[in-house]
């Protein structure tokens, strides 16, 4: 039966599934699934699921197409077009329920499809009237790439999961408050009046019709200025994710980074190629070329939180970043780059007396809400049948009365509704909420209902989010008290960082990094006691070896130590040296590691490592024989000995460096300068590994000094190696979690301890017993990854503990930190945490002198 007789019986039989080229935009496009779904039948939303099969996340995790709350959450919301993979899925699974013929669905799909491409058409620059189209715009259009850009489709695949983390962290859901903006005819003086009023979901196409593409988003602290920005964000990557952008057009990521983050005096493109790299693991090379060619929109937000609170004088780090933007210029260097910065409108307002701007740029400002607003918000957030629905008239009657100007002025902004919300759903009473008291000021009492909500929002918080495992629910009181001290900390950081030229990535006045946390147990008191732990550690390690290697044979008639055994002590001694220094370091950093690399990939590495270590160290072992003149150990001894440690050496360097194909890798004069001290602690071990054998022998100067050249430059050359393979991404790894480098740190430590080890213990093996030579290298490995390779780890679990026993944080400080999130409390942000919003971290912040 062809395809035309299928339409004739499908249209004598039953009616055709709904038309959705007929939706005029995303309301009228939800509207035609859901009447797609009716058509079906009304399929349940498990058997929608079960219809809808699985799909592979990024990650090669298997998860349903159709899961049943979002299909619902879908379906009734009007105002966001739905993803085309959820499409595809629904129309997929409402056919098949109706049995729909299997090979018409194909043709159905595409109809959809196209539907749905028709309302995704962005505003392009084709658009721009023929006269006014410059010599220099015809140049840029001209050397627009056509073909596909691997790395920009995986920047904004990254970019869109981090955003949409970032939204569902913020907003707890979908519901969003009805934010308005209106523009400013003067991007500059703030006494321009506002013509029209848009609201976030049209700031995409508003953004896409400026010219030149820089826009400043200006807003009271809490009025929703990085929801404006994830917004802008999702719009604007929405058709590079579903179509892959026009064809013949440049490719535009837009990318949102805290500006807290950036350093006075650095260059604003290595910065901006460098936070590519570091928060969406790019290839360095990819990050920038991507900057070079203009193929990143760079999404400043919170240019206020650069200085610290409250000025000491003119905002001069923001004025810094301002100039840098001001020379940030497009492809043909004749006109300004694309951008977008958000900033708070005091902040605003002092960067407009010491006359700095964002040059050629389009202001807006965010409107308080209407009480409209406010009750449209209620109505979405507690619809009827909802618990806490009979609340809504309630604070619709105070904002009506007699204090509804200090209500209104208090509940203007998304957070602070928000607050309000969190609050009366853990059951406080929105009339006690919204007291505006004795006093005639509006601001005043504004300001007073503003201190109630956030004095409420932790407790409530906590209320409405139960501990779940691991004991008993966390006290109100206990939660308030950790979160002051992560906000006394923050302070401490900001005073830090502004004192300071370079401090480490991460440390600024927002951002809570697991791994620069130890100050907050007393830096120099944490300090003193990493150093004493490592130099413990490593003296252990060395013990192992010295009892290991025979260093000193038992009934040895000399009273004196001969000129191998001093050579032993003193490179014990120097290495011991090493490893102190190294725990004195101001700011250990934790390697990242490669993520998501595929097992089967990982174990052709390790088995392709282990196949090129073993014929090396094979050769190792016959040179070693050679330099001990066979008085030790005979051949057989050597091939075996050192294709098995050569072997398990390859092995561990060829799992820990798989990746996926075109992978970054670091060069080594990259390797060298990142941790030089590391590796000559390395070359340092591998001199001390091969002197027992030489000693044994009574070999002469000329071996000894051969052995150790020879043994150290091996030694260094395996650290580098450890380093390429340890470090950087792998090309698709997805966004860690905060505590994903730091959890590897110990791991990757360890790994370099035990495959020394095996080293020691072949040694070992020739002067003592199979037990003692095992229990001496289990032991100096381990010692000696601690001391020497887990430098990061071992500083920030003191710090934890000494908070702990201060009782200044938990000690199950991660697990807190995961429920402070789901509690909405704090949020995750890239490869860190923060609090929820910074109005409540300056409210928790003690003060000075508390």
């Amino acid at each position: 039966m062809v395809a035309g007789e299928d339409d004739a019986l499908m249209t004598a039989d039953q009616p055709r599934p709904p038309d959705p080229t007929e939706a005029g935009n995303a309301a009228d496009f939800v509207r035609s699934l859901v009447r797609l779904k009716q058509w079906a039948g009304e399929p349940s939303l498990s058997r929608l699921r079960s219809l809808g099969g699985q799909t592979v996340t990024s990650d090669g995790v298997k998860i349903d197409a159709l899961p049943k709350s979002t299909t619902s959450q879908v379906l009734r919301q009007t105002d966001r077009l739905p993803r085309w993979d959820f499409v595809q899925a629904f129309v997929t699974a409402c056919l098949r329920y109706r049995d729909y013929p299997s090979e018409l669905i194909p043709a159905e799909l595409e109809r959809w499809r196209v539907a749905r491409a028709a309302l995704t058409e962005p505003v392009t620059h084709t658009e721009t009237p023929a006269e006014t189209v410059t010599e220099g715009d015809a140049v840029e259009i001209e050397a627009a790439p056509t073909g596909r850009d691997h790395a920009v489709e995986l920047l904004a695949r990254r970019v869109a999961r981090e955003e949409d983390r970032a939204r569902k962290g913020l907003l707890g859901g979908y519901s969003i408050a009805p934010v308005s903006f209106a523009p400013y005819a003067d991007p500059i003086h703030d006494d321009a009046t506002g013509e029209g009023k848009d609201d976030l979901h049209s700031i995409g196409t508003f953004f896409s019709g400026l010219r030149p593409q820089r826009l400043l988003v200006v807003g009271e602290s809490g009025a929703g200025k990085t929801v404006l920005a994830i917004e802008l964000v999702l719009q604007l990557l929405e058709p590079l994710l579903t179509t892959g952008g026009r064809p013949g057009q440049r490719q535009m990521v837009p990318v949102r980074l805290n500006a807290a983050r950036w350093t006075l005096g650095s260059p604003f493109e290595p910065w901006l190629a460098e936070q590519l790299v570091r928060d969406f693991g790019l290839a360095a090379k990819d990050a920038e070329r991507l900057v070079r060619d203009r193929q990143v929109l760079p999404v400043l937000d919170g240019l206020d939180e650069l200085d610290p609170e409250p000025s000491m004088g003119p905002p001069r780090r923001a004025i810094g970043l301002l100039a840098a933007l001001n020379r940030y210029s497009d492809l043909s260097g004749r006109r300004p780059g694309a951008v977008v910065v958000t900033c708070r409108a005091d902040r605003y307002a002092e960067l407009s007396e010491a006359r700095a701007g964002l040059d050629d740029a389009t202001r807006i400002h965010l409107r308080d809400l209407t009480i409209e607003q406010i009750n449209a918000y209620l109505r979405t957030r507690w619809p009827d049948g909802h618990p806490c629905d009979t609340y809504r008239d309630g604070i619709h009657a105070a904002l009506s009365g007699p204090s509804g100007t200090a209500i209104r002025t208090a509940l203007a902004t998304p957070w602070r509704l928000l607050l309000t919300v969190t609050a009366v759903e853990s059951g406080a009473d929105p009339a006690e909420l919204l007291r505006a008291g004795p006093d005639p000021d509006p601001r005043v009492a504004a300001a007073r209902i503003a201190r109630g909500l956030l004095d409420a929002y932790v407790p409530a918080a906590t209320g409405l989010t139960p501990r779940a495992a691991h004991g008993t629910p966390y006290r109100p009181e206990q939660v308030r008290s950790w979160l002051e001290n992560l906000a006394s900390h923050l302070r401490w950081q900001a005073a830090y960082t502004a004192g300071t030229d370079r401090p480490p990535p991460g440390l600024t006045p927002i951002d809570i990094v697991p791994h620069l946390l130890w100050p907050i147990g007393g830096r120099r008191l944490v300090r003193a006691l990493h150093c004493l732990c490592c130099v413990i550690f490593a003296v252990i390690a060395m013990l192992a070896f010295w009892a290991g290697s025979g260093a000193e044979r038992p009934g040895d008639p000399r009273d004196w130590l001969d000129a191998g055994e001093g050579l032993t002590l003193a490179l014990m001694a120097g290495w011991v040296g090493i490893a102190t220094g190294l725990s004195l370091s101001p700011w250990p950093a934790a390697a990242g590691g490669r993520a998501n690399v595929p097992h089967r990939r990982r174990m052709i590495g390790g088995l392709l490592g282990a196949l090129v270590g073993g014929p090396v160290g094979v050769l190792c072992g016959l040179a070693g024989f050679v330099l001990t003149g066979g008085k030790v150990f005979d051949p057989g001894f050597a091939v075996a000995a050192g294709a098995a440690g050569g072997g398990v050496f390859g092995a561990v360097i060829g799992l820990t460096a798989a990746a996926r194909p075109g992978a970054e890798r670091m060069s080594i004069p990259e390797a060298v300068r990142a941790e030089p001290a590391i590796l000559l602690g390395f070359g340092l071990c591998g001199a001390l590994t091969g002197l027992p054998p030489l000693r044994l022998a009574d070999a002469g100067p000329l071996p000894l000094a051969a052995e150790i050249m020879g043994a150290f430059a091996s030694a260094f050359a395996l650290g580098v190696v450890f380093k390429i393979a340890t470090g950087g991404w792998s090309k698709d790894a997805e966004l860690a979690h905060p505590r994903e480098a730091l959890r590897r740190n110990p791991m990757i430590g360890v790994a370099f301890g035990l495959t020394g080890g095996v080293a020691a213990f072949l040694v070992f093996v020739m002067n003592r017993g199979v037990v003692e030579s095992l229990a001496c290298a289990l032991i100096g490995g381990v010692t000696f990854g601690l001391a020497f390779g887990a430098i990061a780890w071992s500083r920030t679990m003191i710090g934890l503990i000494v908070s702990a026993a201060r009782g200044v944080l938990p000690l199950r400080l991660w697990t807190f930190l995961d429920w402070a999130c789901e509690a909405r409390l704090l949020r995750v942000s890239g490869a860190t945490y923060q609090f929820r919003h910074r109005e409540l971290q300056d409210f928790l912040t003690p003060p000075e002198d508390d």
